[in-house]
């Protein structure tokens, strides 16, 4: 524990995979209870899956699918500050969660596949935004090793929230573009002091 301390990155990500794997656990205890807590699109009750859907999961299966990804796209933008993962994250769940209850299918979404689509979009864009080195370099690792993710915006199963994927990615583009122009403009107001 002494290590976690030390390491608030790390610890923040221990919280979330924890909190990931406590959820399955109570969702397999209760026979799927927490499937009722998804996102359903168009329901006042599916507003509250917004929140709450990235963190259940229909089994141990679909979550140990979800959490290699998550964990490794999380640390690579947990390079920066943790301040800036939480926005990003906030924004992707908030963002895309509402675009799949506006125009996602009528069924129940689950699953953190919407946050780790949007982690990869974002990830990508910013190498392409910010054009400096390191996030160039990321968002080629990205391609490269989760290049194949890219075959999850297409609707190829009928159990697999493809509404999700699509609107994770978009809103990770979006959040990256909004965050880079909102820098652009506070570096041009400062050189004009």
């Amino acid at each position: 524990m002494n290590y976690l301390q030390g390491h608030p990155r790390i610890k923040l990500l221990v919280c979330i995979v924890a909190i990931f794997i406590i959820a399955q656990l109570i969702n397999s205890l209760t026979a799927g209870g927490l499937i009722q807590f998804g996102l359903i699109p168009r329901t006042e009750w599916g507003l509250l899956g917004i929140f709450f859907a990235p963190f259940i999961h229909g089994s141990w299966q679909h979550l140990i699918s979800n959490l290699p990804p998550f964990i490794i796209l999380s640390a690579l933008l947990l390079h920066r500050t943790i301040k800036a993962y939480v926005l990003a994250s906030l924004f992707i769940i908030v963002a895309g969660g509402l675009t799949v209850w506006l125009f996602g299918r009528n069924a129940v979404h689950i699953g953190a596949s919407g946050w780790v689509f949007g982690l990869w979009g974002l990830l990508i864009a910013q190498g392409f935004f910010r054009r400096n080195w390191v996030d160039i370099a990321i968002a080629l690792l990205v391609l490269f090793y989760f290049g194949t993710m890219a075959s999850g915006l297409l609707p190829t199963h009928l159990y697999i929230s493809t509404e999700s994927h699509i609107a994770g990615a978009i809103a990770g583009v979006i959040y990256t573009w909004l965050s880079h122009h909102y820098h652009k403009k506070k570096q041009q107001s400062l050189t004009l002091k």
